[in-house]
């Protein structure tokens, strides 16, 4: 991100006291809170966690309130605060089979082991505007009443296992080498060719809406991958951590988040048969949209792996993972807004002389 500028320090200074006025708004409104917008306004401040690269649902929220909505910004300021913070080592893998699920659908199959769990979801909301919204009072008698967590399986079984226990889907490959430390794309650079494990990472940073298209794209047809939703989760899973002194791992906490198995058909080749392969996304919080795209985009990038045809963006590697992520991008737009005076001038008299030099040899040729 470009944030370099010199001169015009007043000017700057006074943009600056301008901002936080209109951050505030009207005095007569009152101010909005951090705590309301992590209670309220929870699908932003979950994407800004997951592309922050930092479950924090506090600063996540503090960052909204400073950028003024703007979520991208809020994602900058995340990363910013992240970069501060100590670190301690690498956490274990999650077990997300043993979720304390929120929302689990599966759209391949209608009845599956442990059941549908609709949770809280647009899916089946009508798209009309509901103005009782506008009113500041609380409607208790409107009010849903929650579900309640007894009875469901706190071990829910996976859909595609049960196309694994027919041998029809491929085995997960994502395996872990416990004596090799994982690739962190936060403090060493991204490099090609990238293993699975690094595509992964870089795809929760992403940006939501580039994964959304890339995502979109292949079911049009631009990399022939139409996937099915074979399971998405959401729900709390445990966080262990192994410390040195200890030598084994413990529990120091949970995290909410959103989980997505896309299956997908494949021919087969030389070496594997027909089947269904998988495309994988997880990210923090309830970022449901994100996790399908990526485990789309997942799915496509696979391409090299299953001997499939390169035939579309979302197959690219170097293309996919190199313009995800939304505040590089971002810097090298809105960079163009800073000065380039010097520049322009040289391009501007650069035009000014092949415009004269084609002017001559236009008069010669008459």
């Amino acid at each position: 991100m470009y944030v370099a500028v010199k001169g015009g320090e007043k000017a700057i200074r006074n943009a600056h006291a301008l901002f936080d006025e209109k951050r505030r708004g009207d005095v007569s409104v009152p101010e909005i809170t951090t705590e309301q917008i992590k209670q309220q306004l929870s699908f932003s401040v979950d994407r800004v966690m997951s592309e922050g690269s930092l479950y924090d649902f506090d600063l996540s929220a503090l960052a909204i309130k400073q950028a003024r909505g703007d979520l991208i910004e809020a994602i900058f300021l995340v990363r910013a605060s992240r970069t501060t913070l100590a670190r301690f080592g690498s956490s274990k893998p999650f077990d997300t089979s043993h979720m304390r699920v929120e929302r689990r659908i599966s759209a391949t199959y209608k009845d599956i082991p442990g059941g549908q769990i609709l949770g809280a979801t647009f899916d089946y909301q009508h798209r009309l505007l509901d103005f009782s919204l506008e009113e500041q009072k609380l409607q208790d008698e409107t009010s849903v009443e929650t579900r309640d967590d007894v009875g469901l399986d706190a071990d829910m079984p996976r859909v595609l296992d049960i196309l694994n226990n027919e041998g029809l889907v491929e085995q997960a490959s994502l395996e872990m080498n416990e004596d090799t430390p994982p690739s962190d794309l936060t403090r060493s650079p991204l490099e090609f060719p990238a293993d699975r494990s690094l595509r992964l990472q870089n795809l929760a940073r992403a940006d939501e809406g580039f994964l959304l298209a890339l995502g979109y794209s292949t079911q049009r047809g631009y990399a022939r991958n139409h996937g099915f939703a074979g399971e998405i989760r959401i729900g709390s899973v445990a966080v262990e951590f192994a410390p040195e002194e200890l030598g084994f791992p413990i529990e120091i906490g949970e995290m909410i988040v959103s989980e997505c198995e896309m299956i997908n058909q494949f021919k087969g080749s030389k070496s594997a048969p027909p089947q269904f392969t998988r495309g994988y996304g997880l990210a923090f919080g309830q970022v449901e949209r994100k996790v399908m795209s990526m485990a789309l985009v997942d799915r496509a990038l696979r391409a090299d792996e299953l001997g499939e045809e390169k035939t579309a963006p979302a197959q690219d590697e170097e293309f996919v993972l190199s313009h995800s992520d939304n505040v590089k991008a971002t810097g090298f737009v809105e960079h163009l807004k800073l000065p380039h005076y010097v520049d322009f001038q040289a391009e501007l008299e650069l035009v000014r002389k092949m415009r004269a030099k084609q002017r001559v040899m236009k008069e010669a040729a008459e």
